[in-house]
């Protein structure tokens, strides 16, 4: 089995009509101004799971910066997960600063039936994760209701890209510290988290902190898999592609070339995800 937990997909009049859409919101003209950044429908990526062998795809929102883009977004996610039910598992974006509508629009996904709340995207959405105030109502009705948060982070250091910003380790490190008792997932190997728990107070970190590994051929060489291995274990690692942007056999392949134990990759390719979700 195999569960890619961190997809894209993206309604009909968002495809046609992006060029106009991108003067709309933030994060999306942060992301897909490029016009070779792809943009996939739900039907797309179950095609693209059948020929990697993929069982499950979590498809996750982009970090709205426009209230209405977001509300429909989370709507396709939404009737996309009910067409494919077995295939797709949605979360919802929403943006922290909006404050109750925020919350209201998690409370309206959850009973709609998606799992989780992300990604979040911090630098284009004007938040600070590390902020408590701030963060605090979505952890609430994200810990009342048993969803996760994603969020996307960055490294510190290395070469720029489309949406590389300021929510590194240490900002992480802040929300950890702050809710030690939510599901956090940290997208992108949570801009290297993982390498600073050599370090005995990182060491400690909340067992409720996964990293997901969506667009790893980007950013690191593919002996991360074992040496984060090798730092933390593997029961915290997360197969996640970051489709479209990047082609889900690389990731796939990358994780099953690693020298690490078939348990481990098992734990990466699904069982962690399945246990984190309860699918």
């Amino acid at each position: 089995m195999i569960i890619d937990f961190h997809s894209h997909i993206f309604p009909a009049d968002f495809r046609k009509n992006r060029e106009f859409l991108l003067a709309q919101d933030a994060t999306l003209a942060e992301l897909y101004s490029n016009p070779r950044a792809r943009m996939a429908s739900a039907e797309e990526l179950v095609s693209t799971m059948d020929s990697c062998g993929i069982d499950v795809a979590v498809v996750v929102g982009i970090g709205w910066t426009d209230i209405k883009m977001c509300y429909l977004a989370n709507q396709y996610i939404i009737e996309s997960c009910a067409r494919f039910p077995t295939r797709l598992k949605g979360f919802c974006s929403v943006n922290p600063m909006w404050g109750m509508d925020a919350v209201a629009e998690i409370a309206r996904c959850a009973d709609a039936g998606l799992l989780g709340i992300g990604e979040l995207h911090p630098d284009t959405q004007g938040f600070d994760l590390g902020d408590r105030i701030a963060m605090s109502p979505v952890v609430e009705i994200a810990m009342e209701r048993g969803m996760p948060i994603l969020t996307h982070t960055s490294e510190p250091v290395g070469h720029e890209y489309p949406g590389k910003g300021r929510t590194t380790p240490d900002v992480v490190w802040r929300f950890v510290n702050n809710f030690p008792d939510a599901n956090l997932i940290c997208a992108h190997w949570g801009g290297g988290l993982p390498f600073y728990q050599l370090m005995p107070e990182v060491a400690n970190i909340s067992g409720n902190v996964f990293f997901d590994t969506a667009a790893s051929p980007l950013l690191y060489s593919e002996s991360i898999f074992s040496t984060v291995t090798e730092i933390m274990g593997s029961e915290r690692i997360l197969f996640g592609s970051d489709y479209p942007l990047i082609d889900q056999k690389r990731v796939i392949q990358q994780i099953v070339d690693s020298d690490i134990t078939d348990d481990s990759k098992e734990n990466m390719l699904y069982a962690n995800a399945r246990r984190l979700l309860g699918i």
